[in-house]
């Protein structure tokens, strides 16, 4: 199984730390944020990386060139014109050649026990699409999650929900395990309003339409999630490394 990371855009919540650095190598801790990403998919035993890059694809290629340092094989997709997660998506279809694929945004941090609960899912019991949740108070900056009432199969999505709206505390977390028919329904959703095509909308697009069951990984409210989508919670993540013992456990 190969992973795809994303890691084009331009990051402008996190500025001024992303003025002359891309996102995912802002350093955390003396490491670039990426590296940790990285570490935490490696350690399921996945070896084969596709980097979707854009802004300052530079920062990124020259520090971690074929992966050959790391342990691992790194293919570089070029996003140039910056049209959504769902864009950056259909750039790797060429570079999937088997029927799953491991996914992950650039920005957020899980432990390492996250990601093989996900491929484990896939694996052991034969599960199509996984999606990996994290506890929130209030889901309106994010995508709210609704499961079946056993809670483990996805029932609805809401992207941005306003706030205090929200009957779910689940979030859409940017984990993911894909059957390649995710590639088809990106082509058959529109455009959204900011002119991007975007996972969610096609991952809705499947659950309704389609009939996928898509699995649910839920974290619980006291699991540890990094989020750099900000530059609050990056400053406050940087200020304080006991969290880093947190993600290999």
């Amino acid at each position: 199984m190969k992973a795809i990371i994303l890691c084009a855009g331009y990051g402008t919540r996190m500025e001024p730390y992303t003025d002359n650095i891309q996102k995912a190598m802002i350093p955390v801790h003396k490491k670039p944020l990426l590296e940790y990403i990285i570490e935490g998919v490696k350690s399921t035993g996945i070896k084969d990386f596709i980097i979707v890059v854009g802004y300052r694809k530079e920062d990124i290629i020259n520090h971690f060139k074929d992966g050959s340092d790391y342990g691992i094989n790194i293919e570089y997709v070029e996003q140039e014109n910056l049209n959504g997660t769902g864009g950056a998506l259909l750039l790797c279809e060429s570079k999937i050649k088997q029927d799953h694929f491991f996914l992950s945004w650039g920005d957020i941090l899980v432990p390492h026990r996250i990601y093989q609960k996900a491929i484990d899912l896939y694996e052991e019991e034969n599960e199509d699409f996984v999606l990996v949740t994290n506890y929130v108070d209030d889901p309106y900056k994010g995508c709210a999650i609704y499961t079946d009432n056993g809670g483990i199969y996805l029932e609805d999505m809401v992207e941005k929900p306003p706030k205090g709206t929200s009957e779910s505390n689940f979030n859409n977390c940017g984990i993911f395990v894909f059957s390649k028919d995710i590639f088809e329904t990106l082509r058959e959703i529109e455009i959204s309003k900011r002119g991007e095509l975007e996972i969610p909308k096609a991952i809705k697009l499947g659950l309704l339409e389609k009939d996928w069951k898509i699995r649910v990984v839920k974290m619980k409210k006291d699991a540890f999630r990094g989020d750099f989508g900000d530059k609050n919670a990056y400053e406050k993540l940087n200020a304080n490394s006991n969290w880093l013992e947190r993600l290999r456990k």
